[in-house]
């Protein structure tokens, strides 16, 4: 068994389900106890049965709700006597365009996704100091653009990757405490399948993604996802601070894919 996050006590909010989940099972593989944060209760009892009462404990709350934070820390120290690294993973996805987007809809997005992170790091900054800690935020692939019709999740995972390249320095610098970012792009969470499902495509759709989405013929799971996140939790990352990553099978930057029948769907000659 690896250890490369011996001994280390790891936040992972919203990790009753998806990627977040994923990160906590992988966190505790590596030898860390982790603090499970979520909506979903039963879930989050479920998480915490299958890794060990000694290695999990749950909270469950609002991020956005007065003193969530401060309990979150709070816990971790009460519980396991430290906290060595905060990934800000939990947030709202939810679709809209600039015609169904009112300003309190996107005052909500941006708490959830943007100023929640903001509000742990400040909480937990007094700890993770003391142990030259982590902090790894997950964003999206859609904070350098992002989809017509995830306008206001794209704004908040833009204005997430300033905050961690802002913090990533100043941290660094000041604290001690490295701040980084990785951008996963499309993967197979519940949550995920639900919505598309939703957005009426068929129930195995993620076995038909064209190749010009899916080159590998198949999107992202979360476990290589969380996979990716061992190593900016680890001491291996040594000083590293400041840095954003996109984890997808495509470039973002640039990318400019053939038009051609490879891409777009012909007539059978």
């Amino acid at each position: 068994m690896s250890s490369r996050l011996q001994d280390k006590v790891v936040l992972v909010t919203g990790s009753c389900t998806g990627i977040g989940k994923a990160i906590a099972q992988r966190c505790v593989t590596e030898g860390a106890r982790v603090i499970i944060h979520g909506l979903e209760k039963d879930l989050g009892e479920a998480l915490v049965a299958e890794l060990g009462k000694d290695k999990a404990v749950l909270h469950i709350e609002d991020l956005t709700a007065e003193g969530a934070a401060e309990r979150l820390v709070q816990l971790s120290v009460f519980t396991f006597g430290k906290l060595d690294a905060v990934v800000n993973n939990a947030a709202m996805v939810s679709a809209s365009n600039i015609h169904t987007t009112d300003l309190a809809f996107f005052r909500r997005m941006l708490e959830v996704n943007t100023l929640a992170p903001f509000s742990l790091i400040k909480v937990a900054l007094p700890e993770l100091r003391k142990v030259r800690g982590a902090v790894l935020n997950i964003g999206s692939v859609n904070a350098w653009s992002g989809e017509p019709n995830l306008f206001p999740y794209s704004v908040s995972k833009g204005a997430l990757m300033t905050l961690t390249r802002n913090l990533g320095d100043t941290l660094m610098r000041e604290d001690g405490v490295r701040v980084n970012q990785i951008n996963p792009g499309w993967v197979l969470t519940e949550n995920e399948a639900q919505r598309k499902r939703e957005h009426g495509l068929a129930d195995d759709w993620y076995t038909q993604v064209p190749k010009v989405y899916a080159p590998a013929g198949r999107i992202l799971w979360p476990a290589e996802i969380a996979a990716a996140v061992v190593y900016w939790l680890a001491d291996e990352s040594g000083p590293i601070s400041g840095q954003v990553v996109d984890l997808e099978q495509h470039p973002f930057i640039g990318r400019n894919p053939p038009k051609d029948a490879t891409t777009i769907p012909t007539p059978a000659k």
